[in-house]
Protein backbone atom coordinates (compact mmCIF):
# COMPACT_ATOMS: atom_id res chain seq x y z
CA UNK A 1 0.00 0.00 0.00
CA UNK A 2 1.61 3.32 -1.05
CA UNK A 3 1.70 5.60 1.98
CA UNK A 4 3.72 8.42 3.47
CA UNK A 5 5.98 7.88 6.45
CA UNK A 6 3.38 9.28 8.86
CA UNK A 7 0.81 6.69 7.69
CA UNK A 8 2.96 3.62 8.49
CA UNK A 9 1.49 3.24 12.02
CA UNK A 10 -2.01 3.05 10.50
CA UNK A 11 -0.89 0.29 8.13
CA UNK A 12 0.69 -1.56 11.07
CA UNK A 13 -2.60 -1.38 12.97
CA UNK A 14 -4.36 -2.87 9.94
CA UNK A 15 -1.71 -5.62 9.79
CA UNK A 16 -2.36 -6.46 13.45
CA UNK A 17 -6.13 -6.69 12.85
CA UNK A 18 -5.57 -8.97 9.82
CA UNK A 19 -3.10 -11.17 11.78
CA UNK A 20 -5.50 -11.50 14.71
CA UNK A 21 -8.48 -12.30 12.49
CA UNK A 22 -6.50 -14.86 10.50
CA UNK A 23 -5.19 -16.54 13.65
CA UNK A 24 -8.72 -16.84 15.06
CA UNK A 25 -10.72 -17.76 11.96
CA UNK A 26 -8.51 -18.90 9.06
CA UNK A 27 -8.40 -22.66 8.69
CA UNK A 28 -6.15 -23.20 5.66
CA UNK A 29 -5.23 -19.92 4.02
CA UNK A 30 -5.36 -16.32 5.19
CA UNK A 31 -8.70 -14.60 4.68
CA UNK A 32 -7.38 -11.06 5.19
CA UNK A 33 -4.00 -10.34 3.61
CA UNK A 34 -1.57 -8.25 5.65
CA UNK A 35 -0.88 -4.95 3.87
CA UNK A 36 2.71 -3.76 3.61
CA UNK A 37 3.64 -0.09 3.43
CA UNK A 38 5.33 1.02 0.21
CA UNK A 39 7.44 4.13 0.73
CA UNK A 40 9.05 6.27 -1.94
CA UNK A 41 12.71 7.29 -1.90
CA UNK A 42 11.54 10.34 -0.02
CA UNK A 43 8.72 9.08 2.21
CA UNK A 44 8.08 12.42 3.89
CA UNK A 45 7.12 15.38 1.72
CA UNK A 46 8.24 18.61 3.38
CA UNK A 47 6.25 21.80 3.41
CA UNK A 48 7.66 25.12 2.28
CA UNK A 49 8.79 25.82 5.84
CA UNK A 50 10.62 22.49 6.18
CA UNK A 51 8.00 20.94 8.45
CA UNK A 52 5.54 18.25 7.40
CA UNK A 53 3.38 19.60 4.57
CA UNK A 54 -0.03 20.44 6.02
CA UNK A 55 -2.83 22.82 5.15
CA UNK A 56 -3.13 23.72 8.83
CA UNK A 57 0.50 24.92 8.78
CA UNK A 58 -0.12 26.94 5.61
CA UNK A 59 3.00 25.43 4.01
CA UNK A 60 1.48 23.52 1.10
CA UNK A 61 1.84 23.52 -2.64
CA UNK A 62 -1.66 22.73 -3.87
CA UNK A 63 -2.42 20.66 -6.96
CA UNK A 64 -4.52 23.59 -8.18
CA UNK A 65 -1.83 26.25 -7.69
CA UNK A 66 -1.02 28.01 -10.97
CA UNK A 67 2.62 28.14 -12.08
CA UNK A 68 3.40 31.64 -10.70
CA UNK A 69 2.08 30.62 -7.27
CA UNK A 70 4.10 27.38 -7.27
CA UNK A 71 7.26 29.29 -8.19
CA UNK A 72 6.60 31.94 -5.53
CA UNK A 73 6.01 29.33 -2.83
CA UNK A 74 9.15 27.38 -3.70
CA UNK A 75 11.26 30.53 -3.94
CA UNK A 76 10.63 31.20 -0.24
CA UNK A 77 11.11 27.56 0.79
CA UNK A 78 13.63 26.80 3.54
CA UNK A 79 16.83 25.02 2.55
CA UNK A 80 19.80 23.25 4.17
CA UNK A 81 20.29 25.11 7.49
CA UNK A 82 24.07 24.61 7.31
CA UNK A 83 24.28 26.42 3.99
CA UNK A 84 24.34 30.02 5.21
CA UNK A 85 26.24 31.66 2.33
CA UNK A 86 26.13 31.01 -1.40
CA UNK A 87 29.74 29.76 -1.22
CA UNK A 88 28.98 27.18 1.51
CA UNK A 89 28.58 23.60 0.26
CA UNK A 90 25.19 22.05 0.99
CA UNK A 91 23.69 18.59 1.36
CA UNK A 92 20.58 17.79 -0.72
CA UNK A 93 19.87 14.83 1.58
CA UNK A 94 19.07 17.15 4.51
CA UNK A 95 17.54 19.97 2.45
CA UNK A 96 13.73 20.04 2.06
CA UNK A 97 14.18 21.19 -1.55
CA UNK A 98 16.31 18.08 -2.12
CA UNK A 99 13.36 15.97 -0.96
CA UNK A 100 11.16 17.60 -3.60
CA UNK A 101 13.81 16.87 -6.24
CA UNK A 102 13.92 13.19 -5.20
CA UNK A 103 10.20 12.88 -5.89
CA UNK A 104 9.65 15.12 -8.90
CA UNK A 105 12.96 15.69 -10.76
CA UNK A 106 14.61 13.60 -13.43
CA UNK A 107 17.82 11.67 -12.71
CA UNK A 108 19.73 14.21 -14.83
CA UNK A 109 18.43 17.11 -12.73
CA UNK A 110 19.16 15.16 -9.54
CA UNK A 111 22.77 14.69 -10.67
CA UNK A 112 23.08 18.45 -11.27
CA UNK A 113 21.54 19.16 -7.85
CA UNK A 114 23.91 16.83 -5.99
CA UNK A 115 26.98 18.05 -7.84
CA UNK A 116 26.09 21.74 -7.74
CA UNK A 117 24.88 21.87 -4.16
CA UNK A 118 27.73 19.86 -2.63
CA UNK A 119 30.34 21.89 -4.47
CA UNK A 120 28.57 25.23 -3.95
CA UNK A 121 28.47 25.47 -7.75
CA UNK A 122 24.80 26.46 -7.69
CA UNK A 123 22.80 28.63 -5.33
CA UNK A 124 19.64 27.65 -3.53
CA UNK A 125 17.53 29.93 -5.76
CA UNK A 126 18.68 28.05 -8.86
CA UNK A 127 18.03 24.72 -7.14
CA UNK A 128 14.54 25.86 -6.15
CA UNK A 129 13.89 26.95 -9.74
CA UNK A 130 14.72 23.45 -10.99
CA UNK A 131 12.36 21.97 -8.38
CA UNK A 132 9.63 24.38 -9.50
CA UNK A 133 10.26 23.40 -13.15
CA UNK A 134 9.79 19.72 -12.29
CA UNK A 135 6.72 20.35 -10.18
CA UNK A 136 5.05 22.57 -12.78
CA UNK A 137 5.77 19.98 -15.47
CA UNK A 138 3.74 17.45 -13.44
CA UNK A 139 1.00 19.83 -12.25
CA UNK A 140 0.18 21.48 -15.60
CA UNK A 141 -1.19 18.35 -17.32
CA UNK A 142 -3.20 17.51 -14.19
CA UNK A 143 -4.68 20.99 -14.11
CA UNK A 144 -5.56 20.75 -17.82
CA UNK A 145 -7.38 17.43 -17.25
CA UNK A 146 -9.17 18.98 -14.26
CA UNK A 147 -10.68 21.71 -16.48
CA UNK A 148 -12.61 19.03 -18.39
CA UNK A 149 -14.23 17.80 -15.17
CA UNK A 150 -14.86 21.31 -13.85
CA UNK A 151 -16.77 22.16 -17.02
CA UNK A 152 -18.74 18.88 -16.85
CA UNK A 153 -18.96 17.60 -13.24
CA UNK A 154 -21.13 14.67 -14.38
CA UNK A 155 -18.01 13.08 -15.90
CA UNK A 156 -16.32 13.06 -12.49
CA UNK A 157 -19.47 11.72 -10.86
CA UNK A 158 -19.62 8.85 -13.39
CA UNK A 159 -16.02 7.92 -12.56
CA UNK A 160 -16.79 7.97 -8.83
CA UNK A 161 -19.88 5.78 -9.34
CA UNK A 162 -17.95 3.26 -11.45
CA UNK A 163 -15.14 3.13 -8.89
CA UNK A 164 -17.65 2.73 -6.09
CA UNK A 165 -19.32 -0.20 -7.85
CA UNK A 166 -15.96 -1.87 -8.45
CA UNK A 167 -14.87 -1.36 -4.83
CA UNK A 168 -18.24 -2.64 -3.58
CA UNK A 169 -17.84 -5.87 -5.58
CA UNK A 170 -14.37 -6.48 -4.13
CA UNK A 171 -15.58 -5.66 -0.60
CA UNK A 172 -18.60 -7.97 -0.98
CA UNK A 173 -16.34 -10.86 -2.01
CA UNK A 174 -14.04 -10.21 0.95
CA UNK A 175 -16.97 -10.01 3.36
CA UNK A 176 -18.33 -13.33 2.02
CA UNK A 177 -14.95 -14.89 2.83
CA UNK A 178 -14.99 -13.26 6.28
CA UNK A 179 -18.50 -14.52 7.06
CA UNK A 180 -17.61 -18.02 5.81
CA UNK A 181 -14.52 -18.10 8.00
CA UNK A 182 -16.55 -16.97 11.03
CA UNK A 183 -19.45 -19.33 10.19
CA UNK A 184 -21.98 -16.51 10.21
CA UNK A 185 -24.64 -15.62 7.69
CA UNK A 186 -26.70 -12.63 6.65
CA UNK A 187 -29.72 -14.91 6.31
CA UNK A 188 -32.23 -15.21 9.13
CA UNK A 189 -31.88 -18.44 11.05
CA UNK A 190 -34.67 -19.39 13.41
CA UNK A 191 -33.49 -20.16 16.91
CA UNK A 192 -33.30 -23.83 17.81
CA UNK A 193 -36.09 -25.10 20.05
CA UNK A 194 -34.98 -25.66 23.67
CA UNK A 195 -35.24 -29.46 23.39
CA UNK A 196 -32.72 -29.60 20.49
CA UNK A 197 -30.03 -27.47 22.17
Amino acid sequence: MPVGEDQVPHVELTREVARRFNSLYSKKSEVLPEPKPLLTRSPKLPGTDGRKMSKSYGNTVLLTDPEPVVRHKLKSMVTDPKRVRRTDPGDPDVCPVGDLHKIFSSPETMAKVYEGCRSAGIGCIECKGWAADALVQILNPMQERRKKYESNPRLAWDILEAGSAKARAVADATMRDVRDAMSISLEYEAPLPPESR
